[in-house]
Formats: C-alpha cells, sequence, structure tokens
C-alpha cells in the first residue's frame, strides 16, 4: 500500500468513530503521510457573545487536523499537548481550512504544526501538536 492509500485508510478509521468532528462539520479536504487538510464552515452555534467564532471551535478544528496527521502512518497517536495562537477572530459563514504539517517526528513523540486560514487565505491561528504514538496500529496490515 502506499503512503497516501495508507493515509487514507487510516483516515478512514478514525472517522468511523468520530462524532466530534462530524457534529463540527468538519470535511477532510487532504490527506497524506503526515500532513492533513480539514475544512469547517462556522455555524451560527459555534460563535460566542462578542458574535465571533469561538475559541474552541477553532482549536477543535486544528486538533482533529492535528489527529489525522499524526495517524496517517498506520502508527496510533494521541495529543500530549496543543497550544494555539489566535492571530484574527473568525465570523459568522467563514469557511476555516486547518492544514497540518510534520516538524519532526520521531519513533514515540513527533511535532506537527497547524496553520487555520480563512476563504481569503487570511491566516486566524497557529496551532503546535505534539503527539504520542501508543506502540499499536491504527488499522490492520495483513
Amino acid at each position: 500500500m502506499n503512503p497516501q492509500s495508507l493515509a487514507r485508510a487510516c483516515l478512514d478509521e478514525m472517522l468511523k468513530d468520530d462524532a466530534c468532528s462530524a457534529a463540527l462539520g468538519m470535511e477532510v479536504v487532504n490527506i497524506d503521510e503526515r500532513c492533513a487538510s480539514v475544512r469547517m464552515v462556522v455555524r451560527s452555534d459555534m460563535v460566542n457573545g462578542h458574535g465571533l467564532c469561538h475559541g474552541g471551535m477553532i482549536f477543535s478544528l486544528a486538533d482533529s487536523t492535528f489527529a489525522f496527521a499524526c495517524n496517517s502512518e498506520n502508527h496510533s497517536a494521541l495529543a500530549a499537548a496543543g497550544q494555539i495562537d489566535f492571530l484574527a477572530p473568525a465570523k459568522l459563514n467563514d469557511e476555516l481550512t486547518a492544514t497540518a504539517t510534520v516538524v519532526n517526528q520521531g519513533k514515540r513523540k513527533g511535532i506537527y504544526d497547524v496553520t487555520v486560514v480563512h476563504q481569503l487565505q487570511e491566516r486566524i491561528a497557529i496551532f503546535r501538536g505534539h503527539s504520542h504514538r501508543l506502540g499499536i496500529p491504527t488499522i490492520p496490515i495483513n
């Protein structure tokens, strides 16, 4: 199985039980070895008292994208830490796209950066996630 097909199979397995990403309307637009892009539209139930996208929604988008990237090589991994910097507000009906790329992946620990932009490509947030591989595969390989 080539790396992109493996990444897609791992993603499909993860999405089967990912009710959170589904509930938030996240759509994977790209998946490959150690990278992923996910899109989400800011809905009325995602805005805060200022009428802006709640930071937790942006964090969730970045975190899901990070998860798909760091699980793409069939090594089950969980977040060990995550930090986000908000750079600009996202508004109702904005289409946000998060793109995760690997910074470093060791045997057990990985670091991934995620950039979140809106439809005009303005940066909304930058997220850095630290992953920990569990030592088990995401999907069985025959």
